[in-house]
């Protein structure tokens, strides 16, 4: 358990530095790089303890720390304003379908979350994902921070076209 903590922590420390891996920006300096990547390592390590999807909440951690904690945080609270939270998102924990499709085609255009309007651009993982990585993330971020909902598996991933 040390070695994968101390690896996860390593892919968040590059996620944050790089910041959003599909050219967003991220407002982490460099000092609080270390605390930041310390939080996301320990929020991918416990989930999948908490999490009803086992091993595959476990694998889209990772998946989560290297393409996804830098926008939306690691512990799924998003940015006021800049990426909305997944943590509580009724669209997360709602129909999976609807979720792979974000996830895999991206999505633009103005959105409400929790009461708070967000308007930018979700970048499109298909290609940069396979199925199997997008349906892993998914199914972490869907078992993680107080969600609870179902596993995804690359299939249904698959099933889902633009």
């Amino acid at each position: 358990m040390r070695r994968f903590s101390l690896s996860l922590l390593s892919l968040a420390g590059c996620a944050l530095i790089a910041g959003c891996a599909h050219g967003g920006s991220s407002s982490s300096t460099a000092s609080s790089a270390p605390s930041s990547a310390s939080a996301a390592a320990t929020a991918v390590a416990s989930a999948p303890a908490n999490a009803p999807n086992g091993a595959e909440a476990n694998a889209g951690g990772s998946v989560y720390v290297t393409n996804c904690s830098s926008c939306h945080g690691a512990t799924g609270d998003g940015l006021p304003g800049a990426f909305p939270p997944l943590a509580g998102n009724p669209v997360v924990v709602g129909d999976a379908t609807a979720v792979v499709h974000i996830v895999k085609y991206g999505r633009s255009g103005a959105l409400v979350v929790k009461g708070q309007r967000y308007s930018g651009v979700m970048p499109a993982w298909n290609g940069t994902l396979s199925d199997t990585q997008i349906a892993q993330v998914i199914t972490y971020v869907r078992a993680s921070w107080g969600n609870h909902a179902g596993a995804v598996s690359p299939a249904q991933v698959a099933a889902v076209k633009k």
